[in-house]
């Protein structure tokens, strides 16, 4: 590893670090309805829209009322972008002439669903198919509406946790308006302004058709770029304006604009963790979940590093050692202009996340490389992971082991001072089980039909393996990325991945809220000498060997037909 790459992931650890007290202070005023530095901008603006609405801010909803409301809400949204997709041809900014690409109802069924989850899964060419208004009032629309009722879901799950004796868990109306109004139009806003300084395109001009030196025509895509790449990380969304996503110079123009981005990402899970300690009256509590996050997401970006690094071992005679004439490695699929440490980081940060926004080929990273992108979405978004849905995903996932711990000792699990008795082991059952059962059982479909074999244009045997049931582990973790290998634009992956995204959005959202609904209805039981500290650091090791090895468990026979066997027969 060379300086820059050194200095790039250390900078990046700790400007995240740094920030996320200060931010997740700003989210727990933010929904505790306290004083901001936003207030004087939105206040009325919050109010004006709770009249147009007829939403009354003090009535609160039970688990099953806020589930109720984000399941419709994700409905209704989903109807509305399929009618724009469907309808575009009428709508303005539509250019026949060079968005050529039919969207059948299947794929605008697919990419409906795909932005209302938050899963921005592109099984299209954007510049060829979505119209300017499709992309500004269909797709960016979604991005915020998507990403704010992931933030409130987040949020409501949180307080089920701090609440004492309490039937509800907060307005998903009201969490929803002030996730939009004061963190993503303003991070959105400040997002697309360095975007646009630093050379990304906001207008709404005719494609430009140019010739090449060798008098090739070549048409130079334009339009709304800066704003539609702002809110896609912030709101952990990931849908690229172009086909090339984050590799694209207009949507990712230079190494800093890479490294913005990448923050942006992260940086709103990332400080959720200490507005998680703050709510819960317990701040250890939210340091030791952003503490395992960081050291999962540390050991990703060494191994990613090392297996990118060392290039690929088939290509015989070639020098992947680094050194001044080149930058070494498996640069195959790779931005030159962020080479291998740019195109790591991203890759480490968008798989831990729902932000599917790559900037390199992920079909074309090493054999192992790929098995640390597909390992980080089978982890289940753990990892700082999607807005709101990471933080609850971490906590769901730490009550297993805090259960397991219990069982040791002869003693009900008590996480924050309430126990985990029969009805909330039902539900972290149910939410555990519910990423296994559905991206094996797609997968299984997929790799035993001709409809699903028919989508490796490219690649068979290990490798499209792989590419299948990546696929559905992106899909199932609401991430979008893929590999490129897998022709995915056929009625058959459109609605299975529609499914998996469906699954993984709801499926693991209604499961949490009624688990954080039963821990409000308790009474927070002063701590004896047989609690178990879920706060110290012998806990935190029983949450990192209980992922790796239940990960392991779930999935390893997968590894050992996909990524692995493609490793193993470097070596015939």
């Amino acid at each position: 590893m060379n300086l820059y790459s050194a200095a790039q992931y250390f900078s990046f650890v700790v400007i995240v670090t740094v920030l996320v007290k200060p931010l997740g202070g700003y989210v727990d005023r933010v929904f505790s309805r306290q004083k901001t530095v936003m207030d004087p901008l939105w206040i009325r603006v919050e109010r004006w829209i709770y009249r147009l609405a007829g939403i009354d801010p003090a009535v609160e909803m039970s688990a099953g009322q806020y589930a109720t409301c984000f399941v419709v809400f994700g409905l209704i949204c989903t109807l509305f972008l399929y009618a724009i997709l469907r309808f575009q041809h009428f709508l303005p900014w539509f250019f026949p002439d060079y968005h050529t690409t039919p969207l059948s109802p299947d794929l605008s069924f697919n990419t409906a669903i795909s932005f209302s989850t938050t899963t921005t899964w592109q099984a299209y060419s954007g510049e060829s198919t979505m119209s300017y208004f499709s992309q500004m009032v269909g797709l960016c629309v979604q991005n915020f509406l998507a990403g704010a009722a992931g933030l409130a879901v987040g949020i409501a799950f949180i307080r089920g946790l701090a609440r004492e004796a309490s039937e509800t868990l907060g307005n998903f109306w009201v969490d929803l308006t002030r996730g939009l109004l004061w963190i993503l139009l303003p991070g959105a806003f400040l997002g697309g302004m360095l975007l646009i300084w630093q050379g990304v395109p906001m207008n709404f001009h005719h494609y430009l058709a140019a010739s090449s030196i060798e008098g090739v025509k070549q048409v130079i895509p334009q339009g709304p770029i800066a704003a539609l790449e702002s809110i896609k990380n912030l709101g952990t969304n990931g849908g690229g304006f172009f086909n090339a996503n984050g590799a694209h110079p207009y949507e990712n123009p230079t190494p800093l604009t890479n490294f913005l981005e990448m923050l942006s990402i992260v940086l709103l899970p990332a400080a959720l963790t200490n507005t998680f300690g703050r709510m819960v009256r317990q701040p250890r509590q939210g340091w030791l979940l952003y503490w395992v996050m960081l050291f999962l997401f540390t050991c990703g970006l060494g191994a990613l590093h090392f297996s990118e690094q060392h290039g690929n071992p088939l290509l015989h005679g070639v020098a992947s050692r680094q050194s001044q004439l080149q930058s070494g490695g498996n640069m195959e699929g790779k931005e030159v202009r962020f080479g291998i440490s740019g195109s790591v980081l991203t890759g480490i940060v968008t798989s831990n996340g729902a932000t599917g926004s790559f900037n390199a080929m992920d079909d074309s990273f090493t054999s192992l490389g790929g098995l640390v992108l597909l390992i980080n979405l089978l982890l289940g978004e753990i990892v700082f992971g999607g807005l709101g849905t990471g933080l609850f995903s971490m906590v769901m996932t730490a009550a297993i082991p805090v259960f397991l711990a219990g069982l040791m000792i002869g003693r009900t699990p008590e996480y924050l001072g309430k126990k985990i008795g029969p009805r909330e082991n039902k539900m972290v059952v149910l939410y555990a089980l519910a990423c296994p059962i559905t991206i094996l059982t797609l997968t299984a479909i997929a790799v035993s039909t001709k409809a699903g074999l028919a989508g490796l244009a490219t690649n068979s045997g290990p490798h499209g393996f792989t590419e299948i049931f990546f696929g559905f582990a992106s899909s199932f973790a609401n991430n979008g990325q893929n590999f490129g290998g897998l022709s995915a634009n056929t009625a058959f992956y459109n609605i299975s991945t529609a499914v998996a995204m469906m699954i993984g959005r709801f499926g693991m959202a209604i499961p949490a809220l009624v688990f954080a609904g039963l821990f409000a209805r308790q009474k927070i039981a002063p701590r004896s000498i047989g609690t178990l500290p879920t706060d110290s650091f012998s806990f935190g090791f029983l949450l990192i060997i209980f992922l790796v090895i239940v990960t392991a468990l779930s999935y390893l026979p997968v590894f050992t037909l996909g990524p692995l066997l493609e490793r193993l027969l470097f070596k015939i």
